[in-house]
């Protein structure tokens, strides 16, 4: 990596584990952990789910680092336009979760829930249309689907003018192969990619193949802010910055990202604060109005005393850094 590594023994020296408690449960958690980082620049986080590889995990390292020690790029905007979330939840509770968000304009919907079925997808998406007619609405799936089920829920959900579907099934060619046969079938809804981009090991060639018309980018699974607009400078499609169910110190480094991007076309999935009943700070990055502030965000002692997850959690986390550090002293 191009980013000078602070050492392993001072970045654990500047180490604080957190636990945040969710309002819901979302990506199947109601805990969300992160290790955050106090450098000099400012503080970084490191927060990849607990299930990934130390391979995968070790660019979320980096990008935690990178925002510890390295200042934001200039901005070029100061506000971010952001989506609401929506999990997965039953009909009757859509109202109540987008109410947490502060006059939404777009509403990102979770689809595909494992246990879940195509009936309840199609609830979810029409009580958001109802209660939010002039919204813009997009579906994520999560890979959630095979390429046959993504093809016939997403012509169903279609019908709700969707601004377009995240991810519907795994992989590039999947994804290529859903695009093609829903404009066989005539739907012209456009195919954003995401775990096809950030779990890659060359989330360029989504790109390349032509097999999405968009891209989701996110600061951590890529490797930091610098990383990520080298991407974007090369992909030939539009972007749009999403969060990493981040605590308010990632989605601070995500909001810069946003901010030094030439062009901003879509609303980010950076107002993901709303899911958590608590934070790191007394003055979490929340949106107004729909719009996300560009700034630094500092966490404080009595928060960090409030969410610090015991002895156990904390060595586990200092485990993981260890073995993601290795796997950056090899790249």
């Amino acid at each position: 990596m191009s980013l000078s590594l602070p050492s392993l023994e001072e970045i654990l020296e500047r180490s604080h584990v957190v636990t945040l408690p969710m309002r819901v449960k979302f990506r199947g958690v109601t805990q969300r952990e992160a290790l955050l980082i106090d450098g000099p620049a400012g503080w970084g986080e490191f927060s990849a789910f607990t299930e990934y590889s130390p391979a995968e995990a070790s660019r979320w390292l980096a990008a935690g680092i990178e925002a510890a020690y390295e200042p934001f790029p200039a901005p070029q905007r100061a506000s971010i336009p952001v989506n609401a979330t929506l999990p997965a939840v039953a009909a009757d509770q859509v109202g109540n979760v987008l109410e947490n968000y502060d006059a939404p304009h777009t509403i990102k919907i979770k689809v595909a829930e494992q246990g879940q079925e195509l009936s309840d997808d199609l609830a979810r998406v029409a009580e958001a249309r109802r209660l939010y007619p002039q919204a813009a609405l997009r579906v994520d799936a999560n890979t959630g689907w095979d390429i046959d089920t993504a093809v016939n829920a997403l012509s169903r959900l279609s019908e709700y003018d969707l601004q377009y579907a995240e991810q519907p099934v795994p992989g590039i060619t999947g994804l290529a192969t859903v695009r093609e046969k829903l404009r066989a079938r005539g739907i012209e809804l456009k195919i954003a990619a995401d775990e096809a981009v950030r779990k890659h090991t060359d989330p360029l060639e989504v790109s390349r193949l032509g097999a999405a018309d968009l891209m989701v980018i996110k600061a951590q699974p890529l490797g930091g802010v610098r990383a990520v607009l080298d991407i974007a400078a090369q992909a030939k499609l539009d972007v749009v910055v999403s969060s990493a169910l981040d605590t308010s110190i990632g989605l601070a480094q995500a909001a810069a990202l946003a901010s030094a991007l030439p062009e901003l076309p879509y609303a980010c999935g950076l107002s993901t604060g709303t899911l958590f009943a608590d934070d790191v700070t007394d003055e979490p990055l929340l949106a107004t109005a729909g719009y996300l502030p560009v700034r630094r965000v500092k966490p404080q002692p009595h928060k960090l005393a409030k969410l610090q997850p015991g002895q156990e959690r904390e060595a586990w986390w200092h485990l993981r850094v260890r073995d993601c550090y290795a796997q950056l002293l090899e790249n």
